[in-house]
C-alpha cells in the first residue's frame, strides 16, 4: 500500500515544481491539461488554423502551449503581435531548428531558416539592397505586364472551361522564373523548355507536399529514433533535385555571360554570379542556389 502513496507524492511533487517554474519564469498562461511527453499536441486537430482560432477564443489573446518538447506562443491580438514584432523582434528573430529546415535549409543556413545573426543579417541586406530592392523589382515591372497580357491573352483564346487555380499558379511561378533565370516554363511557343519547365513543375509540387507534411519527430525527438526516417529521405532526395536544377541555370547564365547584351536587365542569378566575382568565397554556387531557391519559395 505504501507504493501507491509514494507515486502520489512524486507526481504531486512534479505538478508542484512545475507550477513554481512557471510562475518564477513569469510565462504567459497555458491550457490544462498538460500531458506527459506530448504536451498539447493532443488538442491540435485539422484545421489547424481553425483550432488554434477555437484554443484562442477560449483561453485568450496570448497562450504558451506545449507541443512535446518545444514551446510554442500562441498569439491572436494585434497589439500583443505588434510588441512581438516590435519591441521583441529580436526575442522571436530566431528560427526553430526543424528537420525541413535542416534538410532543405541547407543546415539552417539559408535566410528565413537562420537564426538572428551574421549569417541572416548578410543574406537579408543582399536581400533589401541587391536582389529585392526598390529599383530591382521596377526593373522586373515589364516582366510582370507581359506574363499578364500573355495569361489574358491565352484565357481569351481558350472555349474550354479553364482551372484559374492552375492558371494563377504557373503564372506565379513563370513571373517568379522569369526574375531569377530569365526563363518561363508554362503557356506559349515554348517547346524547347518543356522538359525543363516539368522537371520543375514537379520539384515545386514536391517542396509544398513535403513542407506541409507533419513531422511529429520535430516536436516529440524520440520517434526519430525508433525509425521514423521514411521523411527525412524524401527530403534528402528532393534537395538534391533542386540543387542539381538550379545548378543547372547557374551553369548556362554563367556560359553565357559573355554573350549577354549591357543593356539587358540582369535576372537574380546573373547579379549573383557578379557579386561573385568580387568575392567569390561567400558568394559561392552553393550560396547561390540558396538564395534562388528560397526566392522560388516566397
Amino acid at each position: 500500500m505504501e507504493v501507491p502513496y509514494l507515486y502520489i507524492s512524486l507526481l504531486l511533487l512534479l505538478l508542484a515544481s512545475y507550477l513554481f517554474r512557471r510562475k518564477s519564469a513569469n510565462l504567459p498562461p497555458t491550457v490544462f491539461p498538460v500531458l506527459p511527453i506530448i504536451g498539447h499536441l493532443y488538442l491540435l486537430k485539422p484545421p489547424l488554423h481553425r483550432t488554434l482560432a477555437k484554443i484562442s477564443a477560449k483561453y485568450g489573446p496570448v497562450l504558451l502551449l506545449q507541443l512535446g518538447f518545444r514551446r510554442v506562443l500562441l498569439v491572436s491580438s494585434p497589439s500583443a503581435t505588434e510588441e512581438c514584432f516590435t519591441k521583441n523582434d529580436i526575442i522571436f528573430a530566431n528560427r526553430p531548428h526543424m528537420l525541413f529546415g535542416k534538410i532543405i535549409g541547407n543546415n539552417y543556413t539559408t535566410l528565413i531558416w537562420s537564426s538572428y545573426g551574421e549569417n541572416w543579417r548578410n543574406l537579408r541586406r543582399i536581400a533589401s539592397l541587391e536582389i529585392l530592392s526598390t529599383r530591382r523589382l521596377n526593373e522586373f515591372h515589364d516582366i510582370r505586364v507581359d506574363e499578364c497580357r500573355l495569361m489574358i491573352r491565352k484565357l481569351m483564346s481558350d472555349s474550354n472551361p479553364v482551372n484559374m487555380k492552375t492558371v494563377f499558379y504557373e503564372l506565379t511561378l513563370n513571373v517568379m522564373m522569369r526574375m531569377i533565370s530569365g526563363k518561363r516554363y508554362f503557356g506559349g511557343d515554348i517547346a524547347a523548355t518543356e522538359e525543363e519547365g516539368a522537371r520543375f513543375r514537379e520539384i515545386m509540387d514536391e517542396t509544398v507536399w513535403l513542407a506541409s507534411a507533419a513531422n511529429i519527430a520535430d516536436y516529440v525527438p524520440i520517434l526519430s529514433w525508433l525509425g521514423g526516417k521514411g521523411l527525412e529521405k524524401k527530403l534528402v532526395a528532393l534537395q538534391g533535385k533542386r540543387d542539381r536544377f538550379f545548378q543547372g541555370l547557374i551553369e548556362q547564365l554563367r556560359r553565357s555571360k559573355g554573350e549577354t547584351n549591357n543593356t539587358k536587365k540582369k535576372t537574380m542569378i546573373e547579379v549573383l554570379l557578379s557579386l561573385q566575382e568580387s568575392d567569390p568565397e561567400y558568394y559561392n554556387d552553393q550560396m547561390i542556389r540558396n538564395f534562388v531557391q528560397v526566392r522560388s519559395l516566397l
